[in-house]
C-alpha cells in the first residue's frame, strides 16, 4: 500500500482543493533527463498520460511547461516527490522540491509536492502488460498519470481513509 500525502513547499502558499478552484491539474514525474506529464480532465475526475518532455535547459523547460499549462487551462501542478520507502527524502526528492518551487515562481500556478513512492514500479507493470497501440506511452508519463489518478482519488473521496474494521 502506498502512502501519499501533500507536502508543503517552503515559502509557497498551499494550493486550494480541486472543488474550490476550477481548471485542470498537470502532474509532473520529474527526472534529470525527462519529465513525464499527465493531465486531468476539466472536472478533475480522470487522469491521462500527456507527454514526456526531454529536458534541455531550465529556461526552455519552463517555457514548454508554461505553454502546456496555458494551452490546457491548468490551475494546479502536482510534482512527484520521490521519497525512499522509509519516507526519508534523498537527493532526487530535494531536486524535485526545488523544481516545484521553480515552477511556482516562474509560472505563477499553485504547485504541490505529492509522495510518489512506487509509481514507477506500477508504471512498469502497466506498460509491460499493455501491448496495444497505446503501449508507446513512456514510463515517465504513465507514472505521472498514476500519481495524478491517486491524487484525484484522494481529493474526491467522500470519507477519509479508514483502517480495517473501523466504522465510518
Amino acid at each position: 500500500m502506498r502512502v501519499n500525502a501533500r507536502l508543503p513547499l517552503p515559502g509557497v502558499p498551499a494550493a486550494s482543493t480541486p472543488k474550490e478552484e476550477p481548471g485542470r491539474i498537470l502532474a509532473a514525474d520529474y527526472g534529470r533527463k525527462k519529465i513525464g506529464l499527465a493531465l486531468s480532465d476539466a472536472c478533475r475526475l480522470t487522469a491521462k498520460p500527456l507527454t514526456t518532455l526531454m529536458r534541455t535547459n531550465r529556461e526552455k523547460d519552463l517555457a514548454r511547461l508554461q505553454e502546456i499549462c496555458r494551452k490546457n487551462a491548468v490551475s494546479l501542478i502536482i510534482v512527484g516527490h520521490p521519497l525512499h520507502l522509509s519516507g526519508h527524502a534523498g537527493e532526487m526528492a530535494d531536486e524535485a522540491a526545488r523544481f516545484a518551487i521553480r515552477l511556482n515562481r516562474n509560472l505563477g500556478i499553485p504547485v504541490e509536492l505529492v509522495d510518489e513512492r512506487l509509481t514507477t514500479w506500477e508504471a512498469r507493470q502497466t506498460v509491460g502488460q499493455n501491448k496495444s497501440s497505446r503501449a508507446n506511452r513512456t514510463l515517465d508519463e504513465v507514472a505521472a498519470a498514476i500519481l495524478l489518478r491517486e491524487y484525484l482519488g484522494r481529493e474526491q473521496a467522500p470519507y477519509p481513509p479508514s483502517t480495517p474494521g473501523e466504522a465510518r
